[in-house]
C-alpha cells in the first residue's frame, strides 16, 4: 500500500453517538404510548426520517423535526403542547451530551498522525459535528475536517481531489459498510471497516465484501501493525 491520507468516520468510529439516538428514540415511544405500541412508533419515526431525509440530511436537527412530525401524525394532530414541548426538550438533551471517546482512538491516532495526513470524514449536521470535534480534544490530530452531507462516490472523488492525492492513497477508517467502505473501494481506495456494537437501521447491509482493498477488525487500535510495520 502507498497510502498518504487515512479518513475516519466520527460518530460511532471515533466517539459514542448511535446509543444516544436510541436512548432518545426510547423516551419518544414512551411520551407517545397512549397511541401505539413502542415498536410501532419505532417504524414510523424510521419511515418520517427516510422520508425526510433528502430535505434535512443527517443529524439531531433532523430527528427532532421528525420526532415532532411523527407525534403529531401519530396522534392525528391532537398532542398536547407539553408532549411537544418535552419531544423538543429530548432533541436539545442530545446536542448537549458528553463526548466519550471509544476505546484506543487517541493512541491510534497519536500513533498514525507521525506517518500520515489525517482527517475526518462524516455526515451530519455541521454545528453539531464542530461542536463534537471541539469537545473532544482530538481535533489537532486533523489535517483536514470534511462534514459531508452525504457519503457516496461522487462525494468521496471530491474529497480526494481536495486532499490532492490518488484514490489508491487514500485509506477510510469507519463502522458503516455502507457509507465507510464500499463507495471508497468502488473509486479504488482502501476501506477498513471497525463494527460498532450498534447500528442505525439504515447503514445496515447485508453485503460480502471479496476486495484485496478491504479489511475487518474488531477495534481502532488493529489496524497499527499493518499501518505502522
Amino acid at each position: 500500500m502507498n497510502i498518504k491520507v487515512i479518513a475516519f468516520d466520527a460518530d460511532d468510529t471515533l466517539w459514542v453517538n448511535e446509543p444516544y439516538f436510541l436512548e432518545a428514540e426510547n423516551k419518544f415511544c414512551a411520551l407517545l404510548e397512549d397511541y401505539l405500541p413502542h415498536h410501532t412508533i419505532s417504524q414510523e419515526l424510521f419511515k418520517t426520517q427516510m422520508d425526510n431525509l433528502p430535505l434535512y440530511g443527517y443529524g439531531v436537527k433532523n430527528f427532532t423535526l421528525c420526532m415532532v412530525e411523527t407525534a403529531l401524525r401519530i396522534s392525528d394532530n391532537t398532542l398536547n403542547v407539553s408532549i411537544l414541548e418535552k419531544i423538543i426538550k429530548n432533541g436539545k438533551e442530545m446536542l448537549q451530551k458528553p463526548i466519550e471517546l471509544l476505546d484506543g482512538v487517541e493512541e491510534t491516532l497519536q500513533a498514525l498522525s507521525e506517518k500520515y495526513r489525517l482527517v475526518v470524514a462524516t455526515k451530519g449536521d455541521l454545528l453539531d459535528q464542530e461542536r463534537k470535534l471541539k469537545k473532544s480534544g482530538i481535533e489537532h490530530y486533523f489535517h483536514h475536517i470534511e462534514i459531508m452531507s452525504e457519503k457516496k462516490t461522487p462525494d468521496y472523488e471530491k474529497l480526494i481531489k481536495h486532499l490532492d492525492i490518488k484514490p489508491e492513497e487514500f485509506l477510510m477508517i469507519g463502522n458503516s459498510i455502507k457509507s465507510d467502505v464500499l463507495p471508497v473501494l468502488e473509486i479504488g481506495g482502501y476501506g477498513v471497516h471497525v463494527p460498532y456494537h450498534t447500528t442505525w437501521a439504515y447503514e445496515k447491509v447485508d453485503h460480502n465484501i471479496d476486495s484485496p482493498n478491504f479489511r475487518k477488525v474488531d477495534s481502532i487500535k488493529e489496524i497499527l501493525p499493518f499501518l505502522l510495520g
